[in-house]
């Protein structure tokens, strides 16, 4: 009987652990949206700048002039790094998901199987 019991332990800390997985993807994937919002903002911000505007970045303490096309260019390079992002903490969280299901499967066969066990050991 200590067999099933060491088993479904183990199963449970395994379960709990994907669990955790899981959360902190979802909560990477909420902070990268949260700079893809910022990003898309400054994107659509210098579509309203008009020509030769002064456009100035933020290095430390220091403001730091910067040519549209370069301030442009960081930006779309910004968003297509936390897209591809996005993408990759998606497929982790799909395959997490899956995980967790399995083990979710696998814990019950082992409480069925414990129950069933406790059952044919009390009847006879």
């Amino acid at each position: 009987m200590a067999a099933p019991q060491a088993r479904l332990q183990a199963l449970s800390e395994e379960y709990q652990k994907l669990q955790q997985d899981l959360q902190s993807s979802v909560d990477s994937r909420q902070k990268l949206d949260g700079q893809r919002q910022e990003n898309l903002s400054v994107q659509k911000e210098f579509e309203t700048l008009a020509e030769g505007e002064t456009i100035y970045k933020l290095a430390g303490p220091v403001l730091l002039k910067q040519e549209k096309f370069e301030a442009e260019n960081t930006v779309k390079g910004r968003l297509d790094f936390i897209s591809n992002e996005m993408s990759r903490l998606e497929t982790q969280i799909k395959e997490t998901q899956g995980k967790i299901d399995n083990k979710r499967t696998e814990i019950i066969q082992v409480q069925t199987a414990a129950q069933q066990a406790a059952g044919n050991a009390g009847a006879q």
